[in-house]
């Protein structure tokens, strides 16, 4: 059965399973929840681009999110994963054809072209593409480069020199395990350059976020500054084969994290899952049991593709069609989250802030 994506919000909640007329949830701190700019306004622009966090942040977003990768001369720039095959235009590059390799990260066999096999000055000769090319506009591949980390907190110094409130920055350091057994770790890189641009105590409108533990262990020993334990819906930790990111998330396990972490940033199907035929189930007690050990809660990634959305009928409805995206976002608004990652700021940031 084709299903119509332009449906009033109440009625897509109740067909999802949600309840629209359930009470609103408090934040862990009473505060308005926050709108992180998943990799930029990625629905807009080919992600971790400048161009793509300066829209995000004209959107309204709260915070910008760079995943961070290492060079070959240990500079962090922003890259959704390390192998740039899928994001850059590496592979049109006759000159780096020998650098493509095939190498173990996190226990999987991945074939492609690798940041720490490139100096930075050679990654910025590649220019970023559409991840998404089936679902996304490829109108703007090929024009911008690869940022440093250094670039955009240079930007947001930019952009929050006359405002009250600043924008944030919510870095992920990708592979950490990884990249400290070749010789580049992030942690001491990540947060002299934090340091450097005043990002200090507990305060500081940053967030560290990983999927490891140990680095994260490692920051909270030196550092004060927020960090954000993420976790999947399936497997757990690759610096930990004993944990499971399922045990994370139960009572004790959530008790745990709140020893080195300031929240959680779990797969949104952890907070409410999705039914067998796509539909949004029941809430579960993640949101009010991380509450309960101190945590907040960030869930990702809220998409406004009909691929990515609850009740999207794949084969009568076009999956790079938009659906409505505030009413998922209003699903789990109500369970009291105290901010989400989202592709797509322009409609994060309408939901959340008409709530406020």
């Amino acid at each position: 059965m084709i299903r119509h994506w332009a449906v009033l919000p109440a009625l897509l909640l109740a067909a999802c399973g949600a309840d629209p007329m359930a009470a609103q949830q408090p934040t862990l701190d009473g505060k308005a929840p926050i709108v992180i700019a998943h990799r930029g306004a990625s629905g807009e622009r080919p992600e971790h681009t400048l161009e793509g966090y300066r829209l995000a942040i004209d959107l309204g977003a709260d915070y910008i999110e760079p995943d961070l990768v290492l060079t070959k001369d240990g500079v962090l720039v922003a890259r959704h994963e390390n192998e740039i095959s899928e994001t850059t235009d590496v592979a049109d590059h006759p000159e780096f054809a020998d650098r493509k390799a095939t190498k173990a990260i996190d226990g999987i066999e991945v074939t492609g072209w690798f940041t720490e096999d490139f100096t930075l000055a050679e990654l910025k000769t590649l220019r970023a593409k559409e991840r998404l090319p089936k679902l996304r506009s490829t109108d703007y591949d090929g024009k911008y480069e690869i940022p440093t980390f250094a670039e955009i907190l240079d930007l947001l110094v930019s952009v929050n020199k006359d405002r009250k409130v600043p924008v944030g920055v919510y870095p992920e350091t990708k592979h950490p395990s990884y990249f400290a057994s070749i010789g580049l770790p992030h942690e001491a890189a990540l947060l002299a350059m934090l340091d450097r641009y005043g990002y200090r105590g507990r305060s500081a409108p940053v967030f560290i976020q990983s999927f490891e533990v140990a680095n994260l262990k490692a920051i909270r020993a030196k550092s004060d500054l927020p960090l954000i334990q993420l976790m999947d819906g399936e497997g757990g930790p690759a610096d930990d084969s004993k944990t499971t990111y399922a045990t994370m998330a139960t009572p004790a396990g959530l008790k745990a994290v709140a020893d080195y972490a300031d929240g959680i940033g779990p797969n949104k199907a952890m907070v409410i899952p999705r039914g067998a035929l796509g539909t949004l189930g029941d809430p579960t007690s993640l949101v009010k049991d991380a509450h309960a050990a101190g945590l907040k809660v960030h869930p990702w990634t809220f998409r406004r593709e009909n691929y990515f959305l609850p009740l999207a009928d794949k084969g009568g409805v076009n999956p790079a069609g938009h659906g409505d995206l505030a009413a998922e976002i209003d699903a789990y608004l109500k369970t009291g989250i105290d901010g989400l990652f989202s592709d797509n700021p322009r409609e994060a940031v309408a939901t959340v802030k008409g709530k406020q």
